[in-house]
């Protein structure tokens, strides 16, 4: 088939996208930068060039494909801090795609989330439908995105072939820079390696490749409406995840008081306090999907995702602190009976650092 795949560079499309080429799929996607569209070419795809507010580019491609993968989401717009607007033009992606495959029985495949689907009990596929819904509740960005991953569910009474693909809060893998990557980052900057209260809470987790091969089986063989769950650890423990990042960064793994977590974490601490497992049994029986990669605490226990950490933690243990350079340069006022002023002091520490 001829596949339309919208945030195709991205970190699950430049995975999805050798999936499809190596089932014999020809692949065209949506690339909004050189760089993104050099990183396609390289892999063999076609590039369509435009972004998610180009709503005539994504009705043109999707017309003149025989399916599509919509992966694409402004998250830079997101966490900068409106996520009601990246949640809109995501919106309007999925209504200009939808109108165009109608009546066509072609399939669309949407990627969404598990992530606060039934906090504090397993989340199965058939949960987070409907106005009952624990997702419902979510105000603002959240909840549109929430009603988005519905509407694409819907287009199945209108002739598409829709299915909606829920994905944990990580999808690890090598070169991975979401959620897992930034609470290194912040383990490295803090020095302790944090969760929150008594880090029972626990998070999906699937590796990236894993997740490739299900967006396939979706795109091939979901039946319209179909609600997956790409879910290969139904509940990684928050405190486990932090054990080891503490070990690999040798850091000290500690509770944060509730209280503390939006200083400590930052725009994290909310996600991270989330308790919300959920099953793919569903989706494992409809499809056949097996996960075959890694676990997150034995990917994490790899090391890619500290190589970089570690370099930072030992410069940052080497580097002198303004107390051992002051001290510096009143031996040197000692010895030599030249005043030294803050700024030759300043100097003196970049020389150290250098």
């Amino acid at each position: 088939m001829r596949i339309f795949v919208t945030g195709a560079s991205g970190w699950i499309g430049s995975a999805v996208v050798p999936e499809l080429l190596g089932a014999g799929h020809q692949v065209i996607g949506l690339a909004r930068s050189d760089a993104s569209a050099a990183a396609l070419t390289a892999a063999r795809a076609e590039v369509h060039r435009g972004d998610l507010d180009d709503l005539d580019g994504l009705r043109d491609a999707a017309g003149e494909s025989d399916g599509v993968i919509h992966l694409a989401f402004k998250h830079e717009l997101a966490f900068s801090g409106d996520f009601q607007g990246a949640a809109d033009a995501d919106r309007r992606a999925v209504e200009t795609i939808g109108q165009t495959l109608a009546g066509s029985d072609r399939p669309f495949v949407i990627a969404s989330g598990t992530l606060g689907l039934a906090p504090g009990r397993v989340a199965t596929e058939q949960d987070g439908h409907g106005p009952a819904s624990a997702m419902a509740a979510f105000g603002g960005g959240p909840q549109t995105r929430w009603a988005t991953a519905e509407l694409a569910i819907a287009l199945s009474s209108r002739g598409v072939r829709s299915s909606v693909v829920r994905l944990p809060p990580t999808n690890h893998g090598d070169g991975d820079n979401g959620f897992i990557a930034t609470l290194v980052g912040i383990a490295r900057d803090k020095a302790v390696s944090g969760y929150i209260g008594d880090g029972t809470n626990r998070w999906t987790a699937v590796h990236r490749l894993d997740s490739a091969h299900l967006f396939r089986l979706a795109l091939e063989q979901a039946p319209a409406g179909s609600t997956l769950h790409a879910v290969a650890e139904e509940g990684v423990p928050i405190r486990a995840i932090a054990a080891v990042i503490g070990r690999q960064l040798n850091v000290q793994p500690v509770s944060i008081d509730p209280e503390a977590a939006g200083e400590h974490f930052g725009w994290l601490a909310g996600f991270l306090a989330l308790d919300s497992p959920a099953s793919s049994a569903l989706t494992r029986e409809l499809l056949g999907w097996q996960p075959t990669q890694p676990g997150l605490i034995a990917d994490l226990d790899q090391g890619h995702y500290f190589q970089q950490a570690r370099g930072m933690l030992l410069e940052a243990a080497t580097r002198p602190s303004v107390g051992d350079v002051i001290a510096r340069a009143r031996a040197r006022v000692d010895t030599t009976g030249v005043r030294i002023d803050a700024e030759s002091i300043l100097g003196a520490r970049d020389a150290d650092r250098r």
